[in-house]
């Protein structure tokens, strides 16, 4: 019996011949063994994205082959958000309405996590600095007192922002979750408190922590928390007068579309933050990840249109005001350039990918351990993909420990990916050396 629709295998074989490729030379092109692409064309065994994808680009198919490969329903409550759901209605301007706890909240911190993660308070801020802790001015001082530290309260709690952001660099996200989650809920017990602009600032603020929460729960492999935690950070942002975390939050709520493989709503979702009326960064960010969904799609001009939209707009970004936190990455010097490499290997174009990949990643800084091995990763697996196995091995095996470290299941998606590519070469030395500690990374702890 077939395991999947024929039409595939038969577009397949008519594009490879019409390409003048015999079936040794295409297996040769895209690194899949003869064997595998008879099965596919004879309808045998199912093609995967990635082999569509190789093979569009290998036979100028524009997409063809991607659009034949069965990909998962899209999921309606994500990909069209419900009447309670909080990006849609500042989206559409209703009154916002925040609960008292987002669903999906981890368990208050215990007194162990208190005391490991607390170190960010503390972390040195620069010469001359001294930041009173944000936690002991919420605990004992009136509305008035509050008011009178207004701007430093603020500006601590951006600076301990900062400092768990690091954190969240090089630590899991378990240990660093619960405590920003508690964070998030002080930080609005306190603007409940405060009147006035110190107040808005601090809800401000509350939304910033509410999104990264939002973050580490995508990284903790707990989507319905991520999409919790980031409306609740929509809510946050409209109350304190920020209308542009709303159209931030399609970008993130985007980010886990991508990741399931789902392009139609990466691209809906990344198009809903494309209005004029929004700062150039926020409209570059989803012109990136509306780039992601195309590259997904297969569909190459495109994805590159949408790339170089970004390229426009970020270079028209002014920076944040008032040291307001930067949304989205900022360990990047050139992210466009890094989401053009990132692109071309879901587009099946592994060895221009490489280049990018590996001019890019030498550019990281050192300390952002979290996003050396984020692209790092991807960067091996367009090595592998380009049949480059001994080097893609070499990279993997220098990344691993960082990714026990940083424990991240969107990392460990595309390490999923590259182990299924550097299977396929079981008597390569370098895969056998590499494998064992690849499947343990890979594995569950008990």
């Amino acid at each position: 019996m077939l395991e999947q629709p024929p039409a595939f295998g038969a577009e397949l074989r008519r594009l490879r011949i019409a390409a003048g490729l015999t079936l040794a030379q295409l297996a040769s092109s895209v690194h899949y063994s003869k064997g595998q692409l008879s099965k596919i064309e004879t309808g045998q065994k199912r093609p995967s994205p990635e082999l569509a994808r190789l093979c569009d680009a290998t036979l100028d198919a524009d997409g063809v082959l991607a659009s034949l490969v069965p990909t998962r329903p899209p999921r309606a409550a994500t990909a069209r958000p419900s009447k309670r759901d909080h990006v849609a209605s500042e989206a559409t301007g209703a009154e916002p309405f925040m609960d008292e706890t987002p669903p999906g909240s981890p368990a208050p911190p215990s007194r162990r996590q208190v005391i490991a993660v607390g170190a960010a308070a503390i972390l040195p801020l620069g010469p001359g600095d001294d930041m009173t802790p944000p936690a002991s001015i919420s605990a004992g001082q009136s509305v008035s007192g509050i008011e009178a530290h207004g701007e430093p309260l603020v500006d601590a709690y951006r600076t301990l922002l900062t400092q768990y952001r690091r954190l969240g660099q090089v630590s899991p996200p378990a240990a660093v979750l619960p405590v920003v989650a508690e964070q998030t809920r002080a930080l609005r017990a306190l603007a409940e408190r405060t009147g006035s602009r110190t107040g808005r600032e601090l809800l401000a603020l509350a939304a910033r922590f509410a999104e990264f929460t939002g973050w580490l729960s995508q990284e903790a492999d707990d989507e319905d928390a991520a999409l919790h935690w980031t409306a609740h950070a929509v809510d946050l942002a409209a109350a304190s007068g920020d209308r542009d975390l709303a159209s931030y939050a399609l970008v993130r709520r985007a980010l886990i579309t991508y990741y399931r493989g789902e392009a139609d709503d990466t691209i809906a979702l990344a198009e809903g933050a494309r209005s004029d009326r929004l700062p150039p960064r926020v409209r570059g960010l989803a012109a990136q990840r509306e780039a992601q969904g195309h590259a997904l799609a297969g569909d190459y001009d495109a994805c590159m249109r949408g790339l170089d939209r970004a390229r426009s707009l970020l270079a028209r970004d002014p920076g944040p005001s008032s040291g307001a936190p930067v949304l989205g990455t900022t360990h990047l010097n050139d992210p466009v350039s890094m989401i053009t490499g990132w692109c071309l290997v879901d587009l099946g174009r592994p060895l221009a990918a490489a280049e990018i990949l590996d001019r890019e990643c030498a550019r990281l800084p050192v300390d952002a351990w979290r996003t050396q091995v984020r692209y790092g990763i991807r960067r091996a697996l367009a090595h592998a993909r380009a049949g480059e196995i001994d080097h893609a091995c070499e990279l993997t095996e220098q990344l691993l420990p960082l990714a026990t470290t940083v424990s991240s299941a969107t990392i460990a998606t595309d390490l999923r990916r590259l182990s299924r590519t550097l299977s396929r070469h079981p008597r390569n030395r370098s895969y056998l050396a590499v494998s064992p500690r690849l499947a343990a990374v890979l594995t569950p702890a008990p």
